[in-house]
């Protein structure tokens, strides 16, 4: 019987150790499940650097609906300012993640409109010899944040 209970509190803690980890990876698939809304605002915000070499200052600037009307799941609203896409978490989105912002500021090369926009993604460092436009508000925690964003 005893050795029966040290096997039970055993098995209690290392399920207690992984019950974090469990949580983070759910979060950053909720992060990754959101991406696709995201892809509707960085289309014609790379499609204005391309021709017009500007960067949309707002939705309606660049052709889409208000932010709260780009929503999903996870997502309560993605708004574009000055180029960048802010993604804010809502309706059914873990509770860590819930009212918390993830930003993709888009990266240019000022000289050479035909190099596509690279996007930075939260804290990412931008690549070298290119131009980033838009504030970063991502306030998700780090270690929630998908690899390519930190």
């Amino acid at each position: 019987m005893i050795e029966m209970v040290v096997v039970l509190a055993i098995i209690a803690i290392l399920a207690l150790m992984a019950v974090p980890s469990m949580q983070a990876r759910l979060v950053r698939e909720q992060i990754v499940e959101a991406m696709p809304l995201v892809d509707l605002a960085r289309r014609p915000v790379a499609s204005m650097w391309s021709t017009a070499r500007e960067l949309p200052q707002d939705n309606a600037a660049a052709g889409l609906p208000p932010p709260d009307r780009i929503v999903g799941n996870h997502v309560s609203s993605v708004r574009v300012e000055d180029g960048a896409v802010h993604v804010t978490f809502g309706n059914q989105a873990n509770g860590a993640l819930r009212g918390r912002t993830l930003t993709l500021r888009p990266a240019v090369v000022e000289d050479a409109p035909v190099v596509p926009v690279a996007w930075v993604c939260g804290h990412a460092p931008v690549p070298q010899r290119m131009t980033v436009h838009g504030r970063n508000r991502t306030d998700v925690p780090e270690r929630y944040l998908p690899l390519n964003c930190r």
